[in-house]
């Protein structure tokens, strides 16, 4: 496994201790507009129910003392990307922490310069792809007068269902890449014959997608090949990374990481909070370089200030601030440490498997495990609550350590598939 000792400097990222964040937490709420308080007549907000989420007083001393159950019931809109200038000024104290958290997302793990990336927090992964798609799709009719019929995606098999919902929503061909059965990569071979079936079809600008820890398999999909094919054919192409359950964990697992903004292909990525980071669901990161976010402008917003250029609008300000406390919580060092346990855990159990002639994919720098479903019984599936890639007819099972995930556990299932192998 790679060592992940190596002295990086952080722009954002640092630990802090449990009071300098609950300070910094209740000032951020304090320097949003109370709806307690202040005379709020224009938006169409408020802070939560009380009836539903009973509180004494606007100051009650309980939660003053758990100021992220502060953030919820006050009710943050961040609505817009706060990156780009100008927003709604009523919640400008919590619109600081989330612009840190994109902060320390695209330049302190994704390697992008400073002030090269814009980013706002998203739904998750299948916003965030939707999202990036969006805005590609637009900057080669905006910058290119692309037609439809010229503009195509292009991914690996291995890709996220929601690649296929962005291709149907946008009105566009997606090319989906077979991969290789035992490697889950795609080969320069097959990924030539498909930009040139592209091509034949009258594709001129390529959106790629690439992988970083595909959801079934954990697979990483290797973007040289990707631009060296890419490149070859002679065709336009950006390339957005899917990092939604891989973005929190493969760049510390791999210190060689190359899907980031430090590779001039990469456009726009995706990372989940609500993975690996465990944050409260409906909490992805949307990144994009600077200038591409403007594809997405609605003119027709005009009443939200600094404009919108993101698909959901209105988003919950309280989720951003959850991130930003579990990243401080930890500190760049702790975060290491945490991704190098389940590492750790993964090869364990790894070894706990040598000598079961059971088939499985496991990329070295990952903490999935995917196994072909002939070897899987439905006792041991739902014993363990093993996940099928179909519901219908399962080619495989999947199998993801977790913080939660004991070794006793792990031991448990090594010893079933022993058992039958």
């Amino acid at each position: 496994m790679p060592s992940n000792t190596n002295m990086k400097t952080y722009s954002y990222w640092k630990k802090l201790s449990l009071s300098e964040i609950n300070s910094r937490v209740s000032e951020a709420i304090d320097g949003n507009i109370n709806f307690y308080s202040d005379p709020v007549l224009g938006l169409p907000v408020s802070h939560l129910d009380d009836p539903v989420f009973f509180r004494n007083t606007p100051k009650d001393a309980f939660l003053k003392n758990v100021p992220i159950l502060n953030a919820y019931i006050n009710n943050p809109n961040h609505i817009g990307c706060h990156t780009l200038g100008s927003s709604e000024p009523f919640f400008e104290g919590t619109q600081a922490l989330e612009k840190e958290v994109v902060g320390i997302c695209a330049e302190d793990i994704l390697g992008g310069k400073a002030d090269e990336t814009d980013g706002y927090f998203c739904g998750g992964g299948t916003e965030g792809n939707i999202q990036a798609l969006w805005i590609l799709r637009n900057y080669y009719i905006n910058l290119f007068a692309a037609e439809y019929g010229q503009i195509c995606i292009l991914c690996s098999e291995d890709s996220h269902y929601s690649i296929n919902k962005a291709a149907n929503l946008l009105n566009i061909t997606l090319y989906k890449v077979k991969v290789d059965e035992d490697t889950r990569g795609m080969t320069t071979d097959v990924l030539n014959k498909k930009i040139g079936e592209a091509k034949k079809a009258g594709a001129k600008y390529f959106i790629v997608v690439a992988n970083m820890m595909s959801t079934m398999f954990g697979s990483v999909d290797d973007i040289d090949i990707l631009t060296d094919c890419l490149v070859e054919n002679g065709v336009v192409f950006k390339i957005h990374v899917d990092g939604a359950y891989g973005g929190f964990f493969y760049p510390f697992s791999n210190i060689h990481n190359l899907l980031g903004f430090s590779n001039q292909h990469v456009a726009t990525a995706v990372m989940d909070a609500h993975k690996l980071l465990r944050a409260p669901y409906g909490t992805g990161i949307f990144l994009s370089r600077k200038g591409l976010l403007q594809n997405t402008a609605t003119k027709e917003a005009g009443y939200v200030v600094g404009g919108d250029f993101t698909l959901a609008g209105s988003r919950s300000g309280a989720n951003a601030v959850a991130v930003w406390m579990i990243l401080m919580t930890y500190g760049p060092q702790g975060w290491k440490k945490n991704i190098e346990g389940l590492l750790q855990k993964s090869e364990r159990f790894r070894q706990s498997l040598s000598g079961c002639t059971i088939s499985y994919f496991n990329h070295e720098h990952s903490n999935k495990f995917a196994f072909r479903a002939k070897h899987i019984t439905p006792e041991i599936a739902k014993a363990f609550r093993l996940i099928p890639n179909s519901q219908e007819n399962p080619n495989w099972y999947k199998c993801v350590i977790m913080n939660h995930v004991t070794d006793y556990d792990l031991n448990s299932l090594s010893e079933s598939l022993h058992k039958l192998f």
